[in-house]
């Protein structure tokens, strides 16, 4: 596998593209990046598709997602490439006492630092929440970790797969099917760094009205029990509990996708409305009437197996291409069972210009997808791809030189005054 380069300074196609795009609501937030793998970096791009100025630091040997290939460069491979963009790379070796001062002079001059590295490391680089704050008051120091401080499994490393198991989620598995397993996705990584954008953006709010700064805690085995538990609580909502935990319909081992004539369907037919517009079409219609299992939503949630059962049956008499519009025409809600590869040439991805492809200096052509949300007023946007490792290094040490004298130049002429 050929090497890619370790950086690529100042990237004419990079520097290009960020001139011609909207700033973004973030416009003016530098944030510090002190993250690696998933949960951390998809955050810290949200901020930066959001206009932040996102400052990635890496080790010599760079964020262990670089590695995880197919790539067409070593260090460049897709998970990165997915999870980093709209970020400058700075390279530090942080076992030398220039890497560690090089890092302070960062922290003190950043909007935000985020960063998954334990707290005891941190303590080591002088990067604890009260030096930091020592050097610059309002900063909002967040810290993303696999357990609560305060707990007896505080400080234990964790993964997506752990933490999976740990909340419930492997479980829910074992109790559709038998087996304990893990999601095919980083769903906690991605969740709970969806947690730390909303905890970021909410403090910089609460800067804005008070001029404070905080420190924030985003723990991940606490924060997906919360969300997991937002569906399956179910009877122990309640003290004492009035019946047992879990969401029947979730479930239910026959909750589908269902087999149609030449494929599968997804349908959700949920309301009282409509099964009875489901049983209409299907020429039965005394079913919701005469059937005690489909009578309600409460019924059919506590039969949600012979439900389920049901319309396995029934849909497979039609092919899926018959089944959308039809179901559609009486407004129960349904799609096609899309596998990863079809969404590339779904209709409505395409439609809304979900897929981009951009030229990466290092990497030739790319797809990616924009950032899904749309904003009236302040747009996110793509302004650069992931870097090369270090590729922003020299760049943003001169950026922050700068930053130093122009406020040291500023004290010096209120003292002349």
């Amino acid at each position: 596998m050929s090497q890619g380069p370790a950086a690529v300074p100042g990237s004419p196609a990079q520097a290009s593209r960020a001139s011609q795009v909207a700033p973004g609501p973030l416009h003016g937030v530098r944030v510090l990046d002190l993250t690696t793998v998933i949960m951390g970096p998809a955050a810290t791009q949200v901020l930066g598709d959001l206009g932040a100025d996102v400052i990635k630091v890496e080790g010599p040997d760079g964020d262990t997602m670089r590695r995880v290939g197919p790539f067409k460069h070593e260090g460049m491979g897709p998970m990165y490439l997915q999870a980093n963009r709209n970020k400058r790379s700075v390279q530090l070796d942080l076992k030398s006492a220039d890497g560690i001062a090089a890092l302070q002079a960062l922290a003190a001059d950043v909007d935000v630092l985020v960063t998954n590295i334990r707290p005891g490391a941190l303590g080591r680089l002088g990067l604890d929440y009260e030096r930091v704050r020592a050097i610059n008051p309002s900063i909002i120091y967040v810290s993303a970790v696999g357990y609560g401080s305060g707990g007896p499994e505080s400080g234990q490393p964790v993964y997506d797969d752990l933490t999976q198991a740990a909340c419930g989620i492997s479980g829910l598995f074992r109790a559709i099917d038998g087996a304990p397993r893990y999601a095919p996705i980083n769903v906690c990584d991605r969740v709970v760094g969806l947690y730390l954008t909303i905890a970021i953006t909410s403090a910089l709010h609460h800067r804005l009205k008070t001029g404070e700064g905080q420190d924030i805690e985003v723990p991940m085995f606490e924060t997906m029990a919360q969300f997991v538990l937002g569906d399956h609580l179910g009877g122990a909502a309640f003290a004492p509990p009035i019946g047992s935990m879990g969401y029947g319909r979730l479930l239910s081992r026959s909750r589908g996708p269902y087999p149609s004539a030449d494929g599968h369907i997804a349908v959700v037919v949920y309301t009282d409305a409509h099964w009875r517009a489901f049983c209409r079409l299907l020429g039965i219609d005394d079913l919701v009437a005469n059937d005690e299992r489909f009578a309600s939503q409460q019924a059919r949630t506590q039969h949600a197996e012979a439900v389920g059962h049901f319309l396995a049956t029934v849909l497979r008499e039609r092919t899926t291409a018959d089944w959308i519009p039809a179901l559609r025409a009486i407004d129960i809600p349904c799609c096609r069972v899309n596998a990863i590869e079809d969404l590339f040439e779904d209709p409505h991805l395409k439609a809304v210009g979900l897929f981009e492809q951009i030229e990466h200096p290092t990497e030739g052509r790319l797809n990616v997808t924009r950032f899904p949300l749309r904003f009236g007023r302040s747009p996110a946007s793509i302004r650069r791809l992931a870097p090369n490792r270090g590729e922003h290094t020299a760049e943003v040490l001169e950026e922050l030189a700068q930053r130093r004298r122009a406020r040291e130049d500023a004290r010096a002429d209120r003292g002349s005054d």
